[in-house]
């Protein structure tokens, strides 16, 4: 099949490509590079040994993207491309309108302009809001309370009316919960230009040392030590999941998928987790809690080994490892 990736040279997008070229797909890559690098691109080749097509551009561009789909005419789009700082999403919302909504409202119109009638969406468990039971199970209430999560509801709905608005239209959304380690090869990993918003990268710059501590934002949540629990799921079972969805994404007009464990971690259980991975003392600091932190965020995840045969199979240690793998490969790079 052939599929073309917006954002496949980020974090998912990234491990996705290398899925879906280990699986003989075609795959073209459109990513701008905001918040990537070309030699993600290289590294993709070396692990994968196959010629990655790829062009650098923004999705916005509606023009030049329907001249790409009507000269590459994919069969399927796995759409990553977006802005994904839930605090930046805050401080500058008019940017996540305009890269996370207006940037998937010019895709479809590049899918409808060539004909292109499936779709794999990027979306978040930020859309649940603040959880009224777990774990979470796709029926939950959507209530995002923070612009990044609006724009990831938003474009559901879009996608929803797309989808069937017209016969053979099909749009998956997989609903990540936290994704976190890095490939096995040590060759490609989580890399956020400027400073890391997510958990993982910031426990490892303190582990080398770039960070003096981590800020734990609470410790009395009603969890097992106080901190936060997340359900971490590893990008490569999430890059895997994305596979199966494109198996699946032709057998249904529109579907929403949670992409998760099913069990999760605190703050304090990854640290540990990433203590014994890099055999490291990495310093904590307790500070108060931010607005919109929920206590507790675990997915349920029968829908998706039901629906689309797919579970996790890497556990916390993994994840730890790899990323830890990862940081120490490219700690001068």
């Amino acid at each position: 099949m052939k599929v073309l990736v917006t954002g496949g040279a980020g974090f998912i997008g990234s491990h996705t490509t290398i899925e879906l070229i280990a699986q003989k797909h075609d795959v073209l890559i459109i990513d701008n590079f905001s918040n990537s690098s070309l030699e993600v691109i290289r590294r993709i080749e070396k692990i994968s040994k196959k010629t990655c097509e790829f062009l650098n551009m923004d999705i916005r561009e509606t023009s030049k993207l329907i001249a790409v789909f009507e000269k590459f005419v994919p069969d399927c789009v796995i759409h990553f491309a977006g802005l994904k700082s839930v605090g930046d999403s805050i401080i500058f919302p008019l940017d996540y309108y305009d890269n996370n909504f207006l940037g998937s409202l010019s895709l479809l119109k590049a899918m409808d302009a060539s004909g292109c009638k499936k779709i794999i969406y990027s979306s978040s468990a930020t859309v649940y809001g603040e959880p009224k039971y777990v774990p979470l199970d796709e029926k939950h209430p959507c209530e995002p309370v923070n612009p990044y999560g609006k724009t990831k509801l938003f474009v559901e709905e879009m996608l929803k009316d797309w989808a069937t608005s017209k016969d053979k239209n099909s749009a998956i959304i997989l609903r990540y919960f936290n994704p976190v380690g890095a490939h096995s090869s040590g060759l490609l990993g989580e890399d956020p230009l400027g400073v890391p918003n997510n958990l993982m990268p910031i426990i490892a710059d303190v582990a080398i040392g770039k960070l003096p501590h981590i800020n734990i934002y609470g410790n009395d949540y009603s969890t097992r030590d106080g901190t936060g629990e997340r359900d971490y799921v590893h990008v490569v079972d999430l890059a895997q999941a994305h596979v199966a969805a494109v198996k699946k994404v032709s057998q249904r007009d529109f579907d929403v998928f949670n992409i998760g464990t099913g069990s999760g971690t605190t703050v304090l259980e990854l640290i540990e987790e990433f203590k014994k991975a890099s055999g490291k003392k990495i310093s904590t600091n307790f500070v108060n809690r931010r607005m919109g932190d929920v206590a507790i965020s675990i997915a349920s995840v029968e829908k998706a080994k039901d629906e689309l045969s797919w579970s996790a199979v890497k556990d916390i240690k993994d994840m730890s490892s790899d990323a830890w793998r990862w940081k120490i490969q490219n700690m001068t790079e």
